[in-house]
């Protein structure tokens, strides 16, 4: 039986993939909805770099009863699945890497420096996570998002312990699998949304042209909430994908 890894964004968790575990498992997977370390209480990595978050789910899917395994990475989820990919290949079926990036888009100090400074600095101001997420999740649904995959998506982030969101903010800024992207033989699923601003359509569509084995999908109307901002298109797309290739 195949076994679906679901991989959450940084303002996210296992409740993220709530809309997807039920319809996956009624279709005959087997699901995992993993918690990236120091979210849902599981321990945090430390240092907390990509190749230790990567090998806390490398344990996870060693863990598994399964058969192949497909990781389903959301924003900073597919970030952890490209470098997965990139530690233990052997492993994995196929990927979807979705509303994500094969790298960080920042390339000096400064905007560095800028893109953390906009995250954290809230935090430091002595915001909660209530709070920053009630102002940010708004700005990140399309135009033909479902309002509950809002609502959704403020209540999971809310939950963040504000230490892990620091951590997984500067963690973000070091990434960079640009040079993985030719290398990757599974079938390979990579879906955006019209309307995403952090993980632009035409970016996706070129990370899409360089992985071999990748077939690439738009969603209209979509942002960057992706599976909570159209669930029931999400899944069509990820089914349509998984059945295509006898997953």
């Amino acid at each position: 039986m195949t076994t679906l890894v679901f991989l959450h964004g940084i303002g996210g968790g296992r409740a993220a993939w709530q809309r997807q575990i039920p319809f996956f498992q009624s279709h005959g997977y087997q699901t995992l909805a993993w918690d990236a370390p120091g979210y849902g209480g599981t321990p945090a990595a430390d240092p907390y770099t990509f190749t230790n978050v990567a090998k806390a789910l490398e344990s996870a899917v060693s863990r598994l009863d399964a058969g192949p395994v497909v990781l389903v990475g959301h924003s900073m989820g597919g970030m952890i699945a490209q470098e997965a990919y990139a530690i233990f290949p052997e492993k994995i079926a196929a990927l979807a890497l979705t509303f994500s990036s094969p790298a960080f888009a920042g390339t000096s100090t400064d905007f560095t420096q800028q893109f953390i400074d906009a995250r954290i600095k809230p935090l430091d101001l002595g915001r909660t996570m209530n709070e920053i997420a009630a102002k940010l999740m708004p700005t990140m649904h399309g135009a033909m998002s479902d309002p509950y995959g809002l609502m959704l998506a403020a209540q999971v982030m809310a939950t963040v312990p504000p230490e892990t969101y620091r951590k997984a903010v500067a963690m973000l800024t070091t990434f960079d699998r640009r040079a993985l992207l030719a290398q990757i033989s599974v079938p390979t699923l990579v879906m955006s949304g019209s309307d995403d601003m952090v993980a632009p359509p035409k970016m996706m569509e070129r990370m899409a042209q360089k992985i071999p084995a990748s077939e690439y999908v738009c969603l209209p109307g979509c942002g960057h909430l992706g599976p909570m901002d159209q669930p029931e298109a999400f899944n069509s797309a990820l089914l349509a994908f998984l059945e295509r290739h006898a997953l």
